[in-house]
């Protein structure tokens, strides 16, 4: 029994990340209900320092559930409103001549955070689309030939209504590509929706925000990313996944497989969901629970497959059916 007992003991101690996720999971349950898996998804996606789409109707939380993330961490968390008339300028920054100096003196703009709330990002146009591909990608942006470098950590959170189409630009798949996960978010169980409202009856929003605390520092998450990192892969899951990647570059229902980018985005996600559940080993249980977040929005359908109705999660579950598990 002790042999056992030895065999399953985690080789890295991850009781930090488990009490991490656990205070900020208190925390943000005192204003979000009934969101437990865009929860999970949001604190596997910090943890693994990627980026996030989070889509839904109005309504849904999306844009609360990024400043709560902002709040509950003691980070520096910006707000961009993206709208058809947004330069690239108004995101990155500019240079402004300086009478005084008679030179031109670099104004940074509201990229420059730890967390950066871009709401409604499919209302700007092309180009101001194409100036976050450096930033998403690298870290940093590259202004009249000088190099500026975001703050460690750096993550974009970025929403996007599905239903309205009026006023918006469909991302491009460069971009698309840059953000570890697609989430959405679905309304909340109607015993969820009463919880709610008896939390909201005699508590506005604002006050219930201001009355949170940090629960986390920049220097604790850069530690528990270091933790993640250490999460022990077997050489057979790393098969399974690119086995997955490979599935959706070959299936006559999509025309745009997963990126090898996506390869190790579906990598450092399950090793991330397999701290949350407090194992130092991914088993194939995480990589297939994390494939969809992080596949779906990297897929096109064919013309055909729309023509059908089906989408692209439907889709997704069809080809990883016919992928074997390892054992």
């Amino acid at each position: 029994m002790e042999n056992e007992e030895e065999i399953f003991k985690n080789r890295i101690d991850l009781a930090a990340v488990t009490k991490a996720v656990d205070d900020i999971k208190q925390t943000l349950n005192q204003i979000v209900f009934g969101q437990e898996e865009v929860i999970d998804l949001v604190l596997i996606g910090m943890l693994s320092d990627g980026h996030l789409l989070i889509e839904g109707v109005p309504g849904v939380a999306k844009t609360m559930m990024s400043k709560l993330l902002g709040k509950v961490l003691d980070v520096s968390f910006k707000r961009i409103q993206f709208t058809p008339d947004l330069m690239p300028s108004d995101v990155l920054g500019t240079s402004v001549f300086n009478p005084k100096t008679l030179d031109f003196e670099y104004r940074p703009g509201p990229v420059f955070g730890n967390i950066v709330l871009i709401d409604e990002i499919n209302r700007a146009p092309a180009k101001t689309q194409a100036a976050l591909f450096e930033l998403m990608e690298e870290r940093q942006i590259t202004i009249d030939g000088h190099t500026y470098l975001m703050d460690s950590p750096f993550v974009v959170l970025a929403t996007q209504n599905p239903i309205e189409q009026e006023g918006t630009y469909r991302l491009p798949e460069a971009q698309l590509d840059r953000f570890l996960f697609k989430i959405n978010i679905g309304y909340p169980s109607p015993e969820h929706e009463v919880q709610m409202l008896k939390r909201f009856n005699y508590n506005t929003y604002h006050d219930l925000l201001n009355g949170l605390q940090p629960v986390l520092n920049k220097a604790v998450l850069t530690e528990l990313r270091q933790l993640v990192r250490q999460v022990i892969i077997e050489d057979n899951l790393l098969k399974y996944i690119t086995l997955l990647i490979q599935a959706t570059r070959n299936n006559k229902l999509l025309e745009l497989g997963a990126s090898p980018r996506a390869s190790v985005a579906l990598m450092l996600a399950s090793k991330a969901r397999a701290a949350l559940s407090g194992r130092d080993f991914v088993i194939p249980e995480d990589v297939k629970s994390m494939a969809k977040p992080t596949l779906r929005h990297r897929v096109i359908l064919t013309p055909d497959a729309e023509m059908e109705g089906v989408n692209e999660d439907e889709v997704l579950d069809n080809l990883f059916s016919k992928v074997e598990i390892p054992r």
